[in-house]
């Protein structure tokens, strides 16, 4: 071992204490930016959780969101509060969450029809989903309902189909408006069946079901909130726009099993983060819904506006929606769809 001069040991020292102080405190910062992003994910929550809603009260993400704030509440020990940011079929809530803090503080609950169909219809979209947004979870697929005027004389689904056939242009469906959900279901059923019939768009699912009651239209398809009508009488279900048969009435057959093999008309509510919001809390949002979703007294709330609740994981909702946008958009260009 080589000796340090004495006359040179306390600048060789100074040099030696030098560099471990540097090391030490390089050690101390690389350690500090590793366990920084895991101890904020330990501590979440640690405020109140904003759920923002695309849609206005009484809406069905409205009321998803409503069934699920109170479980999550007890779940994750913090206030979640429910605000409604409607406008632009749902694009206002998505943009304020796109620009919101990615720190798991900030969610969007939205319809699948603003995810899947809005962003091909509109002429501008302020973000992109798919890069803007994280899906964390599937809330419930939406059940779209045929429903017709009980007074008019087609009395199935077939009936209807062969009424329209034979009067070209003489029949009006009503919709929520141009671009919406029950808007493109029709355009699907018109492309595969073949028939010519007027559209009626209206600011809203309410005014399009009053004058379907008030006899101005003739059908159209339903989200949910005329199935009050139909179990009084005024209105008469003809069919099931999407792949399943709905437990509320199960006797009623889908589109598909009614010949047309191609029709699936349901979108997915779901519950999407800020992009970079950290996986940790992406995944600790999802089992926490799912765990919700499959409570009898939370699917019973969705059941009761014509729609399933359905669990399952981030990812698969990620795919589910790529899948609808894919199928949706070929229909928008196709029938020259814009709002």
């Amino acid at each position: 071992m080589t000796d340090i001069d004495p006359r040179k040991k306390p600048r060789a020292w100074g040099r030696l204490a030098h560099r471990l102080g540097l090391a030490t405190a390089l050690v101390a910062a690389l350690w500090a930016g590793a366990t920084a992003p895991v101890a904020a994910q330990a501590d979440w929550p640690g405020k109140p959780i904003r759920l923002i809603v695309g849609f206005p009260p009484g809406s069905s993400p409205d009321v998803a969101a409503r069934a699920l704030a109170p479980g999550l509440i007890q779940a994750l020990g913090q206030p979640v509060v429910v605000e409604n940011r409607s406008g632009v079929t749902g694009m206002l809530a998505a943009e304020a969450v796109a620009r919101a803090p990615n720190d798991g503080y900030t969610f969007l609950v939205t319809s699948g029809s603003s995810m899947a169909i809005s962003i091909h219809t509109l002429p501008r979209v302020p973000i992109n989903p798919e890069k803007d947004l994280v899906p964390v979870a599937a809330v419930a697929r939406i059940e779209l309902f045929l429903v017709s005027d009980a007074r008019q004389g087609f009395r199935s689904f077939q009936e209807l189909l062969d009424h329209a056939k034979a009067n070209p242009g003489k029949l009006t469906y009503g919709s929520p408006g141009t671009g919406s959900a029950p808007h493109v279901a029709t355009e699907m059923l018109r492309a595969q069946s073949g028939i010519n019939v007027v559209h009626a768009p209206y600011r809203g699912a309410s005014p399009a079901l009053q004058d379907l009651l008030g006899g101005v239209t003739q059908f159209l398809f339903d989200p949910g909130i005329a199935l009050e009508h139909v179990r009084g009488g005024r209105l008469r279900l003809l069919a099931v726009g999407s792949t399943k048969r709905s437990p509320l009435f199960p006797d009623t057959p889908t589109i598909r099993e009614l010949g047309l093999a191609d029709f699936d008309a349901g979108t997915t509510h779901g519950v999407y983060a800020p992009a970079g919001t950290p996986v940790a809390i992406v995944n600790r949002m999802n089992a926490e819904i799912n765990k919700l979703l499959a409570q009898p007294q939370v699917a019973q709330q969705f059941t009761a506006i014509g729609a399933e609740a359905t669990p399952m994981s981030a990812a698969q909702f990620g795919a589910l929606i790529q899948r609808d946008s894919a199928r949706y958009g070929a229909i928008v260009r196709e029938r020259g769809i814009k709002e």
